[in-house]
């Protein structure tokens, strides 16, 4: 996996971390949490915002040709950190329409834009769309059905 990029939380242009303190209310920034650095651990609860997330650049991420069902979907992604052990991964990924079929992680995401079916194997029907956040299972084996460019904001723990 790669370092963290130009979209991270280091990024002068995003601005510093803010956490909020239980009961200030909506928008009340208590203070300044030092934003996470690649290779650091999980840093305590914060904030980033991520000017451009939506449209991001990111960077090929080829599928195998095994997974693709139906279609020409086109994987990009980019890794925002990366815990010293590699075991917890936080970025952006995209796929674009059409069929695939993966192995899932323990995951959770939030949609940022396009809609997706996830069909589990043996399980549920997940319809995911903008603003949607989604837990996958380690191990779930499912069918992607992307209907429009999905993008999503994720956090892996392997």
């Amino acid at each position: 996996m790669t370092a963290a990029s130009d979209l991270d939380a280091t990024n002068s242009a995003t601005g510093p971390a803010r956490t909020t303190e239980p009961g200030s209310g909506p928008g009340s920034v208590a203070a300044a949490a030092t934003p996470p650095v690649a290779g650091d651990p999980a840093p305590a609860s914060f904030v980033v915002n991520i000017p451009g997330i939506a449209d991001a650049d990111l960077e090929p991420d080829p599928l195998d040709p095994s997974q693709i069902v139906a279609g020409e979907p086109v994987v990009t992604g980019k890794v925002l950190w990366e815990s010293p052990d590699g075991q917890q991964i936080r970025g952006i990924w995209q796929i674009t329409p059409g069929v695939v079929t993966d192995t899932e992680a323990n995951e959770l995401f939030v949609v940022v834009s396009g809609r997706a079916t996830i069909e589990v194997e043996g399980g549920s029907v997940l319809e995911v769309g903008p603003g949607d956040a989604c837990v996958l299972r380690e191990g779930d084996r499912t069918r992607w059905t992307v209907h429009e460019t999905l993008r999503k904001a994720y956090h892996i723990s392997l």
